[in-house]
């Protein structure tokens, strides 16, 4: 390997490190939130599952991101470093604002800026794209909607028990749905670098021919967003754990269960959503099945507004680092 390839996939490993520092709290909040764990324990609780993820899906969201968001002969290290920093540069900023956006549509986001600038729009995937962008709305509302039913089929099942026997139980049973929630979370986003790696080895013909993803990559991109998870990012754990709204164990379980259920469905689809998106919308549908004041809109506003800038957002600063990259000879 040539010592710009290598750096790249440092670069990369490094997104994937802050993608888990970036995204620990939609793994974490809930738990955290309702005392079940301290936040020492839930971290490595949900860095554990971030890591094991692997053993249990497939990678076809490796797939889309590495073949089906901008054509692979458009793929180049300027590419790549564009599209890797405008990821990186937005997500540090969301971070030290305390914002919960999406560290895949800034990836997402970055890619298509950066590749635009190299062959225009034409170079665009549009109809890997465009499952993206529909998960933007997809995602949250499909989480929103599993937490509301399950809140209220819960609320029914145990109508006639006392608060302190259900608070009991779902204290017990949210060290599952918890663990369901990180490990789909793992399941989905380390895949995302996995294919801008993938991508890279094939563009320096060290892929045999096809696009694959070698099983060292699987490792090193499950490791750095453990590692990544483990470090937490306690500034947007206290915006999805109780600035949207307060949550019970028994809520924490219907928003983990709803948020697994659909990052398992999206994973084995092969589309890249956002955990950021899917819990927030089921941490929302909680809030509103006890009743719709319980639910702090503007916060949920300041949230949905930061969804729809952050893909142009990125694709903006990944084209300045594309030019940037140019400059110093990177092609």
């Amino acid at each position: 390997m040539t010592f710009l390839l290598v750096s790249l996939i440092g670069i990369a490993l490094v997104f994937d490190f802050l993608n888990g520092l970036h995204d620990a709290a939609n793994s974490i909040a809930t738990i955290v939130s309702t005392r079940v764990l301290s936040p020492r324990y839930a971290v490595a609780w949900a860095a554990f599952f971030n890591f094991i993820a692997f053993a249990v899906f497939g990678l076809h969201v490796a797939s889309t991101i590495g073949t089906g968001i901008i054509s692979p002969g458009a793929i180049s290290d300027q590419v790549i470093f564009g599209a890797l920093m405008g990821a990186i540069v937005w997500n540090i900023v969301t971070w030290l604002a305390g914002i919960p956006s999406s560290s895949s549509h800034a990836l997402i986001g970055g890619l298509v800026g950066a590749g635009v600038c190299k062959a225009g729009w034409n170079v665009v995937q549009w109809a890997g794209l465009g499952k993206t962008v529909a998960a933007i709305v997809l995602s949250p509302a499909t989480g929103f909607v599993l937490a509301l039913v399950l809140v209220l089929m819960v609320s029914w099942m145990f109508v006639r028990a006392t608060p302190l026997k259900v608070d009991k139980i779902f204290r017990h049973v949210q060290f599952v749905s918890a663990s369901a929630y990180s490990l789909g979370h793992g399941g989905n986003d380390a895949q995302k670098t996995m294919g801008i790696i993938a991508a890279l080895l094939f563009a320096h013909g060290m892929s045999g021919g096809s696009f694959h993803v070698p099983f060292w990559v699987v490792l090193s991109c499950q490791a750095a967003m453990a590692l990544g998870t483990l470090f937490g990012g306690w500034r947007i754990v206290r915006t999805m754990g109780s600035r949207i709204t307060r949550l019970s164990p028994m809520q924490g379980v219907c928003a983990e269960t709803a948020g697994s259920l659909t990052l398992f469905a999206a994973t084995w689809m092969g589309i890249p959503v956002s955990t950021t998106h899917t819990i927030t919308g089921a941490i929302i549908g909680v809030g509103a099945a006890r009743r719709v004041s319980a639910v702090r809109w503007i916060v949920a506003k300041d949230i949905v507004v930061a969804w729809v800038v952050t893909m142009p957002a990125a694709g903006l600063i990944a084209a300045g680092f594309y030019f940037l990259a140019g400059l110093f000879g990177v092609s």
